[in-house]
């Protein structure tokens, strides 16, 4: 699939022009798709894989999708509750037996998806050379009480890619590209399965240099590029199929998840003054969410560090995806550039 074919969805000179306004200074690489009711109403590509070329981007590349991959997991534990594998508010001790007796003990299913476990957001990945990263999640110290309050971590999401591994008897790699597959998730994996596709670059760093076609995150990539808080690699189709998974709960439409514990997973599960949680996703709070002003206030959606984002507002049965490799220009803030693109889609495709 390339873009500008002539069955390609409505201009939106808005869109595009914010999209390209950031083009070679925020980002070398970008994918926005909009889609309303279910249907495409808006997709472009811009750019090349790397500042400097490197190959075009098209409306199928696939980016690190990077935090992005916390909903896909998410999504793969809830398939498991429905299944009766897992259950939402049983403490976890039969799958983690290293929690008894630990002030672990008392974590639950759904205090991993909003965040409220207790688990510290990270750790420094120069500590961790010689760690097994997956145990290290699992056994580190907490940093509060669990249910307490939100602690966005991706300790927690490292801890429960082990949670659904063991709850379904299988290795996290092939477990989640399996039932990704089976919802329909046609481009999305780890990075061992791109098989020398052309990604975007993200960024270059001291310990391994340019990074590009392997996970960004650090974590993620001392795991061996397979972990449950980052290491996706996906289009912006199948990242919209993600919201639109929930979004159909919404809406009345088919979906693949049972409604009511889609809709669960996008209602409040923990306040937060900044971000409140669902189960996996993130709910907006205020208008200095990335989600920008013109979204409503039932929008639910997630970012990725490397530049990429889902916004979805049930209200007006829209969906805003925009994959970028935004690291690769530096770490600073997309929040407004993000924001832009969902008021953009809000004034053309959401009134």
């Amino acid at each position: 699939m390339r873009p500008l074919l002539a069955d390609a969805p409505p201009a939106s000179d808005a869109l595009d022009a914010v999209l390209a306004a950031h083009l070679g200074t925020r980002y070398s690489a970008a994918v926005a798709r909009i889609e309303r009711g279910g249907r495409l109403v808006y997709e472009r590509a811009l750019g090349t894989l790397r500042s400097d070329g490197g190959g075009a981007v098209y409306v199928d590349t696939r980016f690190d999708l990077a935090s992005i991959t916390k909903v896909f997991v998410s999504t793969v534990a809830l398939v498991l509750v429905d299944r009766g594998l897992l259950a939402l508010d049983a403490p976890l001790l039969e799958l983690v037996p290293e929690w008894r007796s630990r002030e672990h003990a008392s974590i639950t299913l759904r205090m991993i998806l909003a965040h409220t476990a207790g688990f510290r957001s990270g750790a420094d990945y120069r500590n961790l050379f010689a760690e097994h990263v997956e145990r290290y999640a699992l056994g580190e110290p907490l940093a509060g009480v669990p249910g307490e309050r939100v602690v966005y971590s991706d300790l927690g999401f490292l801890a429960l890619g082990a949670i659904v591994a063991r709850a379904s008897d299988r290795a996290l790699e092939p477990l989640i590209e399996r039932e990704l597959r089976a919802l329909g998730a046609r481009a999305t994996s780890f990075a061992r399965r791109l098989r020398g596709a052309a990604v975007p670059a993200t960024e270059r760093d001291r310990w391994r240099g340019l990074v590009q076609g392997s996970v960004h995150d650090e974590k993620a990539a001392l795991a061996g590029g397979v972990a449950g808080h980052a290491g996706l690699f996906g289009d912006a189709r199948d990242v919209a199929l993600l919201g639109e998974w929930y979004l159909a709960a919404h809406a009345g439409r088919n979906s693949p998840l049972p409604p009511a514990l889609a809709r669960e997973a996008t209602s409040e599960q923990a306040p937060d003054a900044v971000l409140r949680r669902g189960l996996g996703w993130a709910l907006k709070t205020s208008d200095a969410n990335s989600c920008g002003r013109a979204m409503s206030t039932s929008t639910f959606g997630h970012t990725g560090f490397t530049g990429t984002c889902v916004w979805v507002d049930p209200r007006r049965d829209l969906n805003v995806v925009l994959l970028t490799n935004a690291v690769h220009f530096g770490r600073s803030d997309l929040r407004p550039v993000r924001a832009a693109v969902c008021d953009a889609a809000v004034a053309t495709f959401g009134r």
